[in-house]
């Protein structure tokens, strides 16, 4: 037997009748907890111990919220997870009504600024890249071949382009290219060619007998057609060496062009942050996602826009979210992208129960609801301006919620063309996920993973689950390292090692 102080496990809520284990190690059987308390099994860390007898039927509750109900007996002292926890059922949407929740007034953050890039149309990137889009996967080997090159003997030529990256996806053809649900995909391709890290030079590389003609691709208004799409079927090119010749010459006009930019000083409110998580264990709603969270609230005070997604993480936390809308149009938008997704699911004969990964389960989120309880805390406390469906660009400044599916890949996709100009990713059993594209800031949720993954993490809330630091104090240091990163002063760990994750495209059409 052993004697342990209360700091071995957490309990988030007054009012929960669980705690969840934080000793690195786990806790064994036999262990006598300060509160008298003495473990009846080995209990892993993240996982949670009950705090008293339960009765087989009764509430589950953590965050002051109930996550299931028991399948058995348990007795205080005992481990609870999936196998003996049943889950519930999801809020129902229609009783959800709208009453705004009262907030405290926090006063606006000034003198904030990073170093960016100023684009025409006011967008700000964090990055300075030229992007090679295709309208049709057909034309991905080419693609892929040409940026290859263009790395090798253009881009030393032009210091002040940071990077040139393909945009690679498997749309275009083959596909029912008018029904209503190709708009995700199509939307979703022609708005992360706008992204404000590609400082409006997208190139496109077309195929010319593709579904998707480039020409839909381009931003409203544009008949720059020459300057920005070259077609592989132009009979102008004979062979393949004409053809990446084209393409190298078009790079070039594109280059010379994105080489004239500096960064300048911009105020915060020039931030676009895109909030994720991937690989969450139970300490991502105790530690990663509150102190984003508090970094969201920080960066919206200063004028800046922060995004949250993946619509089944938010699913069983709607009704907090609800009351957090800006009026009524946005709760209702919110309630709609909700219902848009039990639909799509109940389709495909799937729930939101199949969300739960086996390494969410192994990191001790026994289910989806425990899981979008602490997903939703990174949406920290502000008010919820808008709405943003799949593929569409945000339109408002403050806090959005930017509608996807919870899939890390796809999320950042469709966060990618929201517009988002810094990517802040929380995990809690790891995941070297990255993108070219905008700079992705891997946050731990516990130090036992950022200590082993020291050199593919580059922020640890660990420290909060111990009580050493505050959520405010990690908050504020995410908030400055957030600065940092936007300003390419401080280097992420995926663009020093070159981790890259392809896009993955959202697409709920049909293939014909």
């Amino acid at each position: 037997m052993s004697n342990h102080s209360a700091i071995d496990f957490i309990k988030t809520n007054i009012a929960d009748n669980v705690g969840i284990v934080s000793n690195p190690s786990g806790l064994e059987k036999g262990t006598h907890l300060s509160n008298g308390i003495v473990l009846t099994e080995d209990i892993p860390m993240g996982h949670k111990l009950a705090l008293e007898d339960l009765q087989q039927g009764d509430r589950v509750i953590r965050y002051g919220q109930i996550i299931g109900f028991t399948k058995t007996t348990i007795t205080k002292g005992s481990w609870l997870n999936e196998l003996n926890i049943e889950m519930p059922q999801p809020p129902e949407l229609k009783d959800i009504t709208y009453k705004k929740s009262e907030t405290i007034s926090q006063p606006p953050l000034e003198g904030y600024t990073f170093q960016g890039y100023k684009n025409a149309d006011g967008s700000v990137g964090t990055k300075n890249v030229l992007a090679i889009t295709e309208s049709v996967q057909c034309v991905a080997g080419i693609a892929n071949y040409v940026t290859q090159k263009i790395k090798k003997e253009l881009l030393p030529l032009y210091p002040n382009v940071d990077d040139v990256v393909s945009l690679g996806h498997s749309y275009g053809c083959g596909v029912a290219i008018d029904v209503a649900a190709a708009l995700v995909p199509i939307r979703t391709i022609k708005h992360i060619a706008q992204n404000p890290n590609f400082g409006d030079e997208t190139m496109i590389i077309g195929l010319g007998c593709e579904k998707l003609r480039p020409e839909r691709l381009l931003r409203d208004g544009d008949r720059n057609v020459n300057d920005t799409i070259l077609y592989l079927q132009d009979e102008a090119f004979s062979g393949f060496e004409e053809i990446i010749d084209g393409i190298m010459k078009m790079a070039e006009d594109h280059l010379k062009r994105l080489n004239q930019k500096r960064r300048v000083t911009c105020p915060a409110s020039d931030l676009v942050v895109g909030m994720q998580c991937g690989g969450s264990d139970a300490f991502s709603g105790l530690t990663a996602n509150p102190a984003a969270g508090f970094a969201s609230d920080l960066i919206v005070r200063a004028g800046g826009t922060v995004m949250f997604s993946e619509v089944t993480e938010v699913r069983d936390a709607i009704h907090l979210l609800v009351p957090r809308a800006e009026n009524e149009q946005v709760a209702e938008a919110l309630k709609n992208e909700m219902a848009w997704y039990d639909d799509y699911l109940f389709k495909g004969l799937a729930d939101r129960s199949a969300n739960t990964t086996p390494g969410n389960k192994k990191g001790g989120l026994s289910n989806i609801v425990e899981k979008a309880l602490g997903s939703v805390a990174k949406s920290g406390t502000s008010t919820i301006v808008d709405v943003v469906s799949p593929g569409e660009k945000i339109k408002k400044k403050g806090l959005n919620f930017v509608a996807t599916p919870s899939s890390d890949f796809v999320c950042g996709t469709l966060q990618l063309a929201a517009g988002m100009n810094v990517h802040v990713f929380m995990t809690g059993r790891g995941t070297p996920y990255g993108l070219p594209m905008v700079p992705v800031i891997k946050v731990s949720s516990n130090s036992k993973l950022s200590n082993r993954w020291f050199d593919l993490i580059d922020f640890d809330a660990g420290p909060i689950a111990f009580g050493t630091k505050t959520i405010e104090e990690m908050g504020w240091a995410l908030f400055h390292l957030i600065l940092d990163v936007a300003s390419g002063t401080k280097k992420i760990a995926t663009d020093k090692i070159g981790l890259y994750n392809d896009l993955v495209l959202f697409n709920p059409g049909p293939l014909t």
